[in-house]
Formats: C-alpha cells, sequence, structure tokens
C-alpha cells in the first residue's frame, strides 16, 4: 500500500474505526483531545499506540491513564540519549507492530529522515503551530508577531522529507491582538489545535478528505474549495 493511501473504505470508514498512532514529545494536549473524542465517540478512531522520544513527556501519562499502549524510546539501554536513527529503528518496529491506518505528529520535536518518512506502515500528518507555507520550524509565534502579521494560526500538512513543506490539508486561523505576546498567542493557537485536529481526523475518516494527491484534487473540483480547508475561529 502506497504511504500517502488510506486504507479504509467508504463502507469501512462507516463500521471500522480509524487506527491511529501519535508521536510525542510534550504535555500531550492535543493527545488528550484524541483520547477524549474516541472514548466519547465522537471520533471514529482507535488510538493503537503512541510513541514518545521523551520519558518526561506528561503525553506518556495521558496515555497510560487511558490505557493506550506507548513506547518510550529516549534512552539507549547504557543511558545514553537515543540518537535519532536509533530511535527511528525502533519507532519503525513499533509501528509496523501497531499496523495503524494513520501516524500523527503531534507535538513531536524530532526532525525524521526520508528513509523513516518513505517507509512508515500509514501516512503520517504533522500538527504545526504557523499558517503554512508561513514560518516553517520553531519559534512561530514571536516569528509572527515581529513580521507585523494581522492573521496567525495552525496547519496540518502530509509529512516530507522537507521540514513543514508537504501538502496543506487544513488551517484554522485568528486575528493577532495588538497586545499579544508569543505566550498569549501560543495559548490562543493551541485552542484552536485542539479543534482543528479532531475536525481534520473526522474528515479523513469518513473519506470526506484525501491524503492521495490525485484523488484529493478530484474531490476538490467537483465538492470542496482548494486545500487547505480553512477555519476562521474567534479566540
Amino acid at each position: 500500500m502506497p504511504a500517502h493511501e488510506l486504507p479504509l473504505s467508504n463502507t469501512q470508514q462507516q463500521t471500522k474505526p480509524l487506527r491511529i498512532a501519535v508521536l510525542v514529545s510534550g504535555n500531550g494536549s492535543n493527545l488528550q483531545v484524541l483520547i477524549d473524542a474516541m472514548q466519547g465517540g465522537a471520533l471514529p478512531i482507535d488510538i493503537v499506540g503512541v510513541i514518545s522520544n521523551r520519558e518526561d513527556a506528561y503525553a506518556v501519562t495521558r496515555a497510560q491513564q487511558a490505557g493506550i499502549p506507548i513506547a518510550v524510546l529516549s534512552h539507549t539501554e547504557s543511558g545514553k540519549r537515543m540518537g535519532i536513527k536509533t530511535f527511528e529503528t525502533h519507532a519503525s518496529a513499533q509501528l509496523a507492530a501497531w499496523q495503524p491506518d494513520l501516524i500523527i505528529l503531534a507535538g513531536f520535536m524530532r526532525v525524521l529522515s526520508a528513509s523513516f518518512i518513505d517507509n512508515v506502515p500509514a501516512p503520517m500528518i504533522n500538527l504545526h503551530p504557523a499558517l503554512l507555507p508561513a514560518y516553517k520550524g520553531l519559534d512561530t509565534h514571536q516569528r509572527a508577531i515581529q513580521a507585523g502579521e494581522r492573521y496567525h494560526g495552525c496547519s496540518i500538512h502530509v509529512v516530507t522529507a522537507e521540514l513543514d513543506a508537504g501538502q496543506v490539508l487544513t488551517q484554522a486561523l485568528l486575528n493577532i491582538n495588538i497586545k499579544d505576546t508569543a505566550e498569549s498567542l501560543q495559548t490562543r493557537v493551541q485552542q484552536l489545535e485542539h479543534q482543528l485536529l479532531p475536525w481534520t481526523i473526522l474528515l479523513l475518516a469518513k473519506g470526506a478528505l484525501s491524503l492521495d494527491a490525485d484523488e484529493t484534487s478530484k474531490s476538490v473540483s467537483a465538492h470542496l474549495p482548494a486545500l487547505p480547508l480553512q477555519l476562521f475561529l474567534d479566540i
């Protein structure tokens, strides 16, 4: 199966939850949103596992409390911090064992290699705190304020070997207030993330949005506006 195709047919999507694996590095607030939506029946998903590259990430606790399988890949048995190649070897084996339909990077803070991205067993998407293609990389909130931007927000895009450069699927945006700091803007954008991520996954699970570029272009021309699909929220 090509990595860019979701394996569920329209009929299966109505009866079979989308199997999701989540890669995390920090607090895991977006993971919690997905856990709550799964447990509440709001999303047709099954979170089959969580991989963290930090043992102290609170996302690990969130997954444990929900009874979700966890793989913490932060240090080797000798106690040294796990290098990216070693991390990718273990992560690849774990993902192959879990066999997810979709992999989500939610606050995952390591740059993955092209080889890893090309060989994962499912499509992979990333949640980025900016309106791509603007402000790739880090410190997006401060950079947007310093540039005098009127709007800011977050994007969900397909993961490719080039950093934050894959097809943008969805975006949520807000007005930057004159009194906004990087910290206040981060808080407001995070509220957008908590709405954008489940909304996007629902579109994917229901077949309304495709990760296949050709299929997306066909559906867009017939039924949907051009990607990215955007939400404007007053937060």
